[in-house]
């Protein structure tokens, strides 16, 4: 459905927020959870994403603690993937990109990010997009789809400087224990099974995303009594 959208015109719609029908033209509104909804001449009801692969996300789209779809379970995503989803995916990695960019973070007011779920940007769907460097300096990116941790060490790690989070506006202290190394399984943005082997910060990228989609807020994982303090089998990352 999307593909013969795409072949209507509906990138150039979506900026006008119209799309031409049998009946004339048709608004596109917003609908919670969904992006954007259609209303054709039929009176067929369509469910669009508005972060298509030419939208630039800002912080007016990231949603902030408080809203429940940060607080709960997210539905898994279709697979194989949507083409509205993998553009969506695509539009979480250039959003990361351009908040790492010292040009355009000032340009568009963008807080660095090395990790985007789904439903920061109000998306009830299990994905997220990561793009960072580790601690060796190596380059990771990734677009999964439905990932889910299958194992994890013993041994657990922390950032010394805490973690923080885009939907979060307030400064948050303490340390946040995470596994030093996990497995995950997931779909890629091609609609391939991957498994994964991640430790130290990618390790910790990851389970913070995957804690959003299971609607957890990393400040949920600190010690409330005492929030510098941290499992006898956890050490600092560096």
């Amino acid at each position: 459905m999307f593909d013969t959208l795409e072949g209507l015109g509906i990138r150039a719609a979506r900026q006008k927020k119209l799309i031409a029908s049998g009946n004339g033209f048709q608004m596109i509104r917003p609908v919670k959870d969904r992006g954007e909804e259609f209303i054709s001449g039929g009176g067929i009801i369509l469910y669009m994403s508005k972060f298509h692969s030419n939208y630039r996300i800002t912080m007016k789209d990231i949603v902030r603690e408080g809203h429940e779809i940060l607080h709960r379970p997210v539905q898994e995503a279709s697979v194989p993937p949507s083409e509205e989803d993998k553009e969506t995916l695509i539009c979480m990695i250039h959003f990361l990109k351009n908040s790492q960019d010292p040009h355009l973070s000032k340009k568009y007011n963008l807080r660095a990010g090395v990790g985007l779920s789904a439903n920061q940007i109000g998306l009830n769907k299990r994905m997220f997009a990561a793009y960072f460097k580790d601690e060796a300096g190596e380059v990771h990116e990734y677009a999964i789809i439905n990932p889910k941790i299958v194992s994890h060490s013993v041994s657990m790690i922390y950032l010394p400087t805490g973690e923080g989070c885009l939907s979060v506006d307030r400064e948050i202290y303490g340390f946040v224990p995470r596994y030093e190394r996990i497995r995950v399984r997931g779909v890629n943005i091609e609609g391939e099974e991957i498994e994964l082997k991640l430790k130290g910060y990618a390790s910790i990228v990851f389970q913070h995303e995957i804690d959003h989609l299971d609607g957890i807020m990393f400040y949920e994982r600190i010690n409330k009594e005492s929030p510098f303090q941290v499992p006898e089998n956890c050490r600092s990352l560096y």
